[in-house]
């Protein structure tokens, strides 16, 4: 089975980026293929690591819904409505050299996200053989963990920025793994935009008071916003940027 890696923490504090990064270590270390997953209804790993997609699973279940109700865009004759969704469901990875990826996406208009939820499920049982890595990019909370969408998680990496607010937020998803008993082999935090890549003595109480594990520091790289006002990819940040670096460092640590 796949070792899968789930970055999660409060909204705003870069953990996009920094799961599109990752992504790119692995690739570049040879461990592809990956399945990259964008789990979060507003998503925008796309950008991060520079795909263009087609269709999210979301968009994939209004265009069958539509189906149905519209003569003049039917399901093709002889097929299920089944098949019809199988077909259309294999067609949302969307391939690169060294990852594929897969975007939830949300449904339109009013209602909660369960029937995405459940299609990001379904499919992530379907496909989880297929890789030696899927790396999920999570929603800003816990919605994922706590309904068990994840097939497994092997290394949980929870981002903060240098808040006690987002290093408490992260403690709370740590506490949610283990009340859902999901025992990933590690569970650390990755501090995010730290000022010259130092930790304050607020921070690093909270981390202690949180009982958290400490994977390293990502310091404040004004490219990195640069990059994303301009809409270029952040994974082609020169390779010396303090960003990569310091995640590069991180992530070899772990021991993927």
């Amino acid at each position: 089975m796949a070792h899968v890696i789930a970055v999660a923490g409060k909204g705003g504090v870069g953990k996009t980026t920094l799961c599109g990064l990752l992504i790119q270590y692995l690739g570049d270390a040879g461990k592809g293929p990956i399945l990259a997953v964008d789990a979060d209804a507003n998503s925008n790993l796309n950008e991060v690591l520079g795909v263009e997609v087609e269709a999210t699973l979301g968009d994939i279940r209004e265009e069958i819904a539509r189906s149905e109700m519209d003569k003049n865009t039917p399901i093709p004759a002889g097929m299920s409505k089944a098949d019809y969704a199988e077909f259309k469901f294999a067609g949302a990875l969307a391939e690169e050299d060294d990852f594929d990826l897969l975007v939830m996406g949300r449904t339109q208009g009013k209602g909660c996200y369960c029937y995405v939820n459940g299609l990001l499920q379904n499919q992530l049982a379907k496909l989880q053989n297929n890789y030696p890595y899927i790396v999920v990019d999570n929603e800003a909370g816990m919605e994922h963990i706590s309904r068990g969408v994840l097939p497994s998680m092997n290394t949980a990496i929870l981002v903060s920025d240098c808040s006690r607010r987002g290093v408490q937020a992260a403690g709370r998803i740590a506490d949610l793994i283990k009340e859902c008993d999901m025992k990933p082999k590690t569970v650390g935090l990755i501090i995010n935009r730290a000022p010259n890549g130092v930790l304050n003595e607020g921070t690093k109480e909270e981390i202690e008071k949180q009982g958290m594990t400490l994977l390293g520091v990502v310091p404040q790289d004004e490219m990195v916003y640069q990059y994303d006002c301009d809409g270029k990819p952040t994974i082609s940040l020169p390779d010396d940027s303090p960003v990569k670096k310091a995640l590069k460092d991180i992530v070899s640590r772990l021991e993927l």
